[in-house]
């Protein structure tokens, strides 16, 4: 700390020692400076380009995460600068979206950010932790389907089935090994509660949940095109490259062809809704098990201190005879007996009496209609204009 004390001149060149001066020299301030204006300077220099792989018309791969600029896409393919943050990878997009533009469609689809035009497909590079795999499978299965040309299917819609049936292979096979782990969790449940293992239900509980989500966003995403004909009209590129634009109302291949993924998307999301509610019934169950043992432990300390309460009881009459006052019945030789007889009934009373009480207390009925209801309706005035007439006449089981 002392040799970040400054000194300087003062306006009368007297020597001044500051002993709170800035902890921050000013080469620091410069390096900061300088570090800020590079890494600004990079970052606007990256986000001015995108990494994409593109892929012929024959399926061929043409580019491997080629580096391409953002206005020279745009100016290529028709496209408005903002469509190209829907597809890229380093601006978060939580919402699933499929844009239809003049001369392409643009599909931004849990791991898919592809562009589709009617002779080419241009599939966005992800940057952060990706499944590899499930990308290679993809675009192995992807050119494959490009290069089918006995398909009486064009271009554009092949390029669109392989991208919804990769996303749906996706969404199956993480609700697959959800269910799987899930299941056998509640299984185990059911042999023996354990604080791990309810942990574990709470960690799977959060990630059926982010499942089930994006499987709604994607599926609402493809009702969203569905609902919109203009849109499923302009999405025909072939025949609009062609000269022959479809009608609005002319779009059955490609309405079945999404609804097919819709219905596939719509099973992922009920599956997924039903596995949550039997997830929800084992945690209700489990919390009214943890109930039920925290009130059996309560009620083992009632009784403890209700078996102290008796014994408490027929101690005075000890504490009383043990003071050295005459009570005349030292004499009696049956006054020992008598006292202690006496003091061990007085004892098992009160025990008995407390205990009794306490059973009558945990005694859980839904209705009012066992005579140990008789307390309540005695102190309970059901007159109309009162609390318990309004409860009663919505169906509440009260002196029925």
């Amino acid at each position: 700390m002392s040799r970040f004390r400054w000194r300087w001149r003062s306006a009368d060149n007297e020597d001044v020692s500051v002993k709170n001066a800035p902890l921050w020299p000013q080469s620091y301030e410069r390096t900061s400076s300088t570090l800020l204006e590079r890494g600004m300077w990079g970052r606007t220099n990256n986000e001015i380009y995108l990494r994409c792989t593109v892929i012929d018309a024959k399926g061929n791969v043409k580019t491997v995460s080629g580096k391409f600029r953002k206005s020279d896409l745009c100016a290529e393919h028709s496209l408005n600068p903002r469509d190209l943050r829907k597809v890229d990878s380093r601006i978060p997009n939580i919402v699933p979206t499929i844009l239809a533009r003049k001369e392409a469609f643009l599909i931004n689809i849990l791991h898919v950010r592809a562009l589709v035009k009617s002779d080419a497909v241009l599939l966005f590079d992800p940057i952060g932790s990706v499944d590899t795999r499930l990308q290679s499978v993809f675009l192995y299965n992807l050119e494959h389907n490009l290069r089918d040309v006995r398909s009486a299917m064009p271009y554009e819609f092949r390029a669109l089935e392989s991208i919804l049936l990769s996303i749906s292979a996706a969404l199956e096979s993480e609700m697959d090994i959800t269910t799987r782990l899930v299941s056998d969790l509640l299984l185990d449940l059911e042999d023996d509660i354990e604080r791990e293992k309810l942990k574990n239900l709470l960690h799977y509980s959060r990630k059926l949940s982010g499942l089930r989500n994006r499987a709604t966003l994607v599926h609402e995403a493809i009702e969203e095109v569905l609902k919109n004909d203009e849109d499923l009209a302009s999405m025909y590129l072939t025949d609009k490259k062609a000269g022959q634009p479809r009608q609005e109302h002319d779009h059955d291949e490609l309405e079945m062809l999404l609804e097919s993924a819709s219905k596939q998307i719509e099973e992922i999301v009920t599956e997924a809704d039903a596995l949550d509610a039997n997830v929800t019934s084992t945690q209700e169950i489990v919390e009214l098990i943890l109930d039920s043992n925290r009130n059996a432990l309560l009620a083992l300390d009632l009784k403890v201190s209700i078996a102290t309460l008796g014994i408490g009881a027929g101690t005075l009459f000890a504490g009383l005879f043990g003071m050295n006052l005459q009570s005349h019945l030292e004499e009696n030789p049956y006054a020992f007996y008598s006292v202690s007889a006496f003091t061990a009934i007085l004892s098992a009373g009160v025990t008995f009496a407390c205990l009794r009480r306490l059973a009558r207390i945990r005694r859980i009925k839904l209705g009012m209609k066992s005579p140990d209801s008789n307390y309540m309706k005695k102190h309970i005035n059901i007159d109309r204009g009162s609390i318990w007439k309004r409860l009663y006449s919505h169906g509440w089981p009260i002196l029925k």
